[in-house]
């Protein structure tokens, strides 16, 4: 049997034992995040209950968009989380610990940002294409809107390694740096939520 073959039996047992699973009220919840939302970033989380006060997310973000003047901000991550609600899950004070990963393309991002050791400013003239991986803490707070639907906010602070290759330019140019890293440690998420709960 090839792997492709393996790989899809495999997505489809898992499938089907997830939904065979019976599934009470406050169990799931489906997000997206306004804040990537406003900026053109495609996102989409689920949450799912797993004890009386732990849930875990996990949320996806792509942004395949071609920007205005050779300015690029490509890129997809994937960011799963645990996390402990101090009360009932989905409502109220919870503390999360996230693994993050994904590959990006960006550069001719025009500022002069320097913040806890990254120098952001070299986005201005170059375009950095590379993948990365990390892990953080978080805190949030759910509002319960109504029988459905919830507003939930979320910051998360932790270390993320990147590795890139640098380009002259955002649109073209020729490479001046392979394989160079870069240890980031600052915000990793940001997030409002709109949720809707099972």
């Amino acid at each position: 049997m090839s792997e492709c073959k393996k790989l899809r039996y495999l997505l489809l047992l898992t499938l089907g034992l997830f939904f065979a699973q019976e599934m009470k009220a406050q169990d799931v919840a489906i997000k997206t995040n306004l804040v990537y939302d406003a900026t053109a970033n495609v996102n989409v989380g689920v949450e799912i209950g797993v004890a009386p006060r732990w849930t875990i997310d996990l949320s996806g973000n792509f942004n395949g968009w071609n920007m205005s003047q050779g300015r690029k901000w490509k890129h997809w991550f994937a960011q799963p989380e645990l996390r402990y609600w101090l009360c009932d899950r989905f409502a109220g004070h919870f503390f999360g610990v996230h693994l993050h990963g994904g590959q990006y393309n960006v550069g001719g991002l025009k500022n002069s940002i320097s913040f806890l050791g990254t120098d952001f400013s070299r986005l201005s003239d170059s375009r950095f294409q590379g993948w990365f991986t990390g892990v953080g803490l978080a805190y949030g707070y759910t509002w319960v809107l109504g029988k459905h639907w919830n507003l939930e906010a979320e910051l998360g602070f932790g270390y993320s390694y990147t590795q890139y290759d640098r380009f002259e330019c955002a649109g073209c140019g020729r490479k001046v740096e392979e394989d160079e890293d870069h240890h980031y440690v600052g915000p990793t998420k940001a997030a409002i939520n709109l949720v809707y709960v099972f």
